[in-house]
Formats: C-alpha cells, structure tokens, sequence
C-alpha cells in the first residue's frame, strides 16, 4: 500500500467533503491520531476496515481512497485552446484579501502599519510551507507589535470576504472543467474558511494547500505536485490567480495562465469565460 499516496487522497478527499479533521474523526469513528497520522502516511498498511469507515463517512468508494481508479474520466468540455483543468487561487481572487487584518493590528497595537506587514511577511511563507507552526507564528508576531496576544486566524477570517463574481465562475466551471485550489495558505486556514462558508461548496477535483505539501507557489515543486494530482498534461491546466510571480512560475511549467484583478472582477471574470471557451 501506497500511505503517502492513501494520506494525501484521503485529506483531499475531507476537505473536498468539508470536513475537519474532528468530524471526519466522529463520522468514522476514529481517534484523532489515528487519523493525523493516516493522512501523513506515518501508519504503514492502515487496516482495510478503518479505510473502509473513513471511505464510508466521506460517502467516497474504498478503491478511490486506494488510489486504484484509473483517474479522471474525459470532460465534459475542452476549450478551444485545449484546457481541460482549472486551479483557482484562494487569497485575492475566491476571497478579498486580508489587508484590513494589517490595519486592525495596527490600530490595537499602535505600531506603524510598515512594521505589521513587515513582521507578518517575514514569516508568512515559513508558516505557509507548514515550517512554522500558527501558534509560534502569532507569539512571534504578538512579541513584534508589543501585544499580549494575537490569534491571526481571527483576523484573517474576520477580515476576507468572498468575491461573488469569481465565486459563481468557480460553480460554472465545475459545470464543464475538472477544478482545483491551488493556494499559499497557513494550516487549517482552508478548513476553517469552508465551515464559516467563504469557500464555494463544490467538488474540487485536486486541492493543493500549501500547508499540507510543504511547497508554495511560485516554487517549482508547487506547479509539480499539482500537476501530478490533476491527471492532466500542463498544457491542459489553467491557473488563475493575482500575482504575476505566480503565473509567470506557472507559465514556465507549460500552464495555461490568467491574472486576476480583484478591482475590476467582472472584467477578470469576462477574460476567463472568454479563455474558457469550448472547441467545436
């Protein structure tokens, strides 16, 4: 048995179900351990009867958890330009970023807005890659603005809203394309964004969280993974997101690429319908 391949099938599998951890835990009966350590490959040969529950409560079949599908059935639809797969990003695009968490911060804080954002980007990407636990993140950032505490979560969830616009593409394009997440994000951001319904509830095909594969965007390995897991060629994948150091990574992967202007979505939005277009 393949545990790496079976962990990182059933974490996407749960968060595709919406899932956190502690519920799959009690859908299935398991302990919480259990689970963690199932999802990071650290069980060798799990018994086939607690992947069966685990299969069971998520509502997926037993061989799809096993990996023994032969992986995506054709599309629906193939655009003109021969896109089969779409990854959409997360911060910026499916949600208005988090810039009002940085002035909240600063406002209790007192310190200058340049010093939040200067302490929070030095150790975003750390936390992102999953090096770098929440926990001593928000200590060190608590220490930094002179606070007694700081809870980043809360900030970042009270800050971002959903961009509506981009939102209903991603229901459309669920419709006609396989899609996926492909986002640089802090562990358990992504769960905890799907349960306060900031996320479509759709069935995404591949979700790559930074977090989780320890790689983050514009870094090759991030591009690699998330190739792999669509079952498609680079040449049949669409990134959407609103960084142009991103793209352009994606674009030397052999990716299909369009920038996102959260300022104007509607004309974003027009741009990727238009990309989207079938063939005849």
């Amino acid at each position: 048995m393949d545990e790496k391949g079976l962990g990182r099938r059933l974490q996407d599998a749960r968060i595709a179900a919406g899932f956190t951890q502690q519920v799959l835990c009690q859908k299935a009966g398991l302990s919480y351990s259990t689970l963690t350590k199932i999802e990071r490959g650290a069980i060798k040969a799990p018994s086939i009867f607690t992947i069966q529950s685990i299969a069971a409560a998520l509502g997926v079949g037993l061989s799809e958890l096993l990996g023994q599908t032969a992986g995506p059935k054709q599309p629906k639809k193939t655009s003109r330009s021969g896109i089969r797969f779409v990854y959409f990003d997360v911060n910026g695009c499916l949600v208005r970023f988090f810039h009002q968490a940085f002035t909240r911060l600063a406002e209790e804080s007192g310190a200058p807005a340049d010093m939040v954002e200067t302490a929070f980007w030095h150790y975003n990407d750390a936390v992102c890659r999953g090096e770098m636990p929440v926990e001593k993140f928000d200590k060190v950032l608590a220490q930094t603005l002179g606070l007694p505490a700081v809870d980043w979560r809360s900030y970042y969830l009270e800050a971002i809203e959903p961009i509506p616009a981009m939102q209903e593409l991603l229901h459309w394009a669920t419709e006609h394309y396989y899609v996926g997440l492909l986002t640089n994000i802090m562990p358990g951001f992504l769960d905890a964004m799907r349960q306060r319904g900031m996320l479509p509830t759709v069935t995404y095909d591949s979700i790559i969280d930074s977090s989780q594969v320890k790689a983050i965007k514009p870094e090759k390995a991030m591009y690699e993974i998330a190739t792999e897991r669509s079952h498609c060629e680079a040449s049949e994948i669409l990134l959407i997101d609103d960084s142009r150091t991103n793209l352009m990574a994606a674009e030397k992967q052999g990716w299909h690429v369009l920038w996102f202007d959260d300022y104007r979505p509607e004309e974003s939005v027009a741009r990727v319908r238009e990309a989207l277009e079938f063939a005849a």
